[in-house]
């Protein structure tokens, strides 16, 4: 919900945020694509978090933020929308591990280790060199540990998901993966590492986008597929859903699809789309453009033969074990 209080838009994201069946959602506050380690970048971290620090005290209603699991049980109790303040990136720590409390006690909960390029803690996963963690990542997972900050793995090269599972004391997470085996792309987990991570407690969200196939647009049979095969290797206390997508369902006016087509041709510039993809791929599943799409997800995997009890930890069951295990 990036938008001002005054603006039209603000009561649909909240009646969003109110009917989605979420208890929370990670949100990120800090980088995601192009970020350096400047002063400049640094306090725009701050001021972010400061920013949504005030938007949720401005509707307390609908939402909360979540610093506990005892904090997730109550956004559930109360329906509200629980918010978790995450990384998305290690950028904003520079070389300074005294950062890491820092962030924490403003709320900062998980730390994703990287984004697609590299930084000072390893290689992200669009790196074709694959160098895995440095060994500043190695203290920085160490600290995180420490402050009972969840280790997130998303967007890493394969070696450095492998070298972050082995170096956490904790369950880390890959919050938002698809299956390599399905779909051969880099953002995509190998199940070497989807059985690693199961082996050390962790959790793989299976992500909305485009990287569920490798030629068309996804639809909601995609994410179906790819939970599966990830249930069949990890087991169903590993898998979780990772949409990487807004709460409210987007509005495909004409504006929207012209500025998505602008943002995907920039992607494929950039590698992170092949080239041959639709020039009108959508970063969202559209069959599940819904408010009720998790309700929707456990009625598909429902008529497949899956039980209420492994729906439930896909939908939230496990990332809340996970999450609840390491903060208390």
């Amino acid at each position: 919900m990036y938008l001002a209080k005054d603006d039209p838009a603000v009561p649909a994201e909240l009646a969003a945020a109110r009917g989605c069946g979420l208890s929370a959602t990670l949100l990120t506050v800090g980088p995601s694509g192009p970020f350096w380690f400047t002063d400049a970048a640094f306090e725009a971290v701050k001021a972010n978090i400061d920013k949504w620090q005030a938007i949720i005290a401005a509707y307390p209603d609908a939402l909360t933020l979540v610093r506990t699991g005892e904090d997730l049980v109550r956004a559930h109790r109360e329906q509200r929308l629980g918010t978790i303040f995450g990384f998305q990136g290690a950028e904003p720590l520079g070389e300074d591990l005294e950062r890491i409390p820092m962030f924490r006690a403003r709320g900062v909960r998980v730390v994703q280790l990287t984004h697609n390029r590299r930084n000072l803690v390893g290689d992200g996963a669009m790196e074709p060199g694959n160098a895995g963690l440095s060994n500043f990542g190695h203290q920085v997972v160490e600290r995180l540990n420490a402050e009972k900050i969840v280790v997130d793995l998303a967007h890493g090269s394969q070696r450095t998901m492998r070298e972050g599972i082995l170096a956490s004391k904790a369950p880390p997470l890959i919050s938002h993966t698809g299956c390599r085996a399905l779909s051969d792309l880099p953002r995509n987990t190998p199940d070497a590492e989807l059985r690693l991570l199961a082996d050390r407690g962790g959790v793989a969200g299976i992500i909305f986008w485009p990287y569920l196939r490798t030629d068309t647009q996804p639809m909601a049979i995609d994410l179906i597929r790819h939970i599966e095969h990830a249930v069949n290797v990890c087991g169903e206390d590993h898998v979780g859903v990772g949409s990487d997508t807004s709460v409210a369902p987007v509005l495909r006016d004409a504006a929207f699809e012209r500025d998505n087509r602008a943002a995907i041709a920039d992607m494929v510039e950039q590698g992170i789309f092949e080239p041959g993809r639709p020039a009108d791929l959508y970063m969202f599943i559209p069959d599940l453009n819904r408010v009720d799409r998790y309700e929707a997800i456990a009625a598909m995997l429902a008529a497949r033969g899956h039980s209420d009890a492994r729906i439930g930890k896909i939908l939230g069951g496990n990332f809340a074990r996970v999450m609840t295990g390491i903060w208390g």
